[in-house]
């Protein structure tokens, strides 16, 4: 159970939750109307994380954190970052934080950027440089890690 608990998408919406408990708890007024602003961010989010998948499905490579890459996928939305359905979440959680006016909830974007970054992308990094070698260190070279 605990394993499973232990993803990347629980963590997404579990920092959403805590955005969303903001802005019914501890609502703020706005000067700007940001409802359009976070619908776009959670509609870029998610295009991008529908791209990767897309991406990785056609390389017959893993989507799972922590399982192990059949292939090294460096192309299409991994050319602009070398973790784009991380990047993301980051945004659907921006998106939703503007949405629902909870601009304070904002400062939740860096600090799950930086879990994910130590739950999960450090290890995953590791294990394509082990399973790649150069080509992953080119690609890392080459690419960022969120954008």
């Amino acid at each position: 159970m605990i394993h499973w608990v232990d993803l990347p998408p629980v963590w997404l919406v579990f920092f959403i939750a805590l955005a969303w408990g903001q802005s019914v708890l501890l609502p703020v007024g706005g000067v700007l109307p940001t409802e359009p602003f976070g619908f776009a961010l959670i509609g870029t989010g998610a295009a991008l994380m529908v791209a990767a998948v897309v991406q990785m499905y056609r390389a017959k490579t893993t989507i799972i954190p922590r399982h192990d890459a059949s292939q090294l996928v460096t192309g299409g939305v991994f050319s602009l970052s070398r973790n784009p359905i991380y990047l993301g979440d980051a945004l659907v959680l921006a998106g939703f934080a503007l949405y629902w006016g909870a601009w304070p909830s904002l400062v939740l974007v860096p600090v799950f950027m930086w879990l994910i970054s130590w739950r999960f992308i450090e290890g995953e990094e590791a294990k394509l440089r082990h399973a790649f070698g150069q080509a992953f260190h080119a690609y890392e070279k080459e690419t960022r890690r969120w954008l």
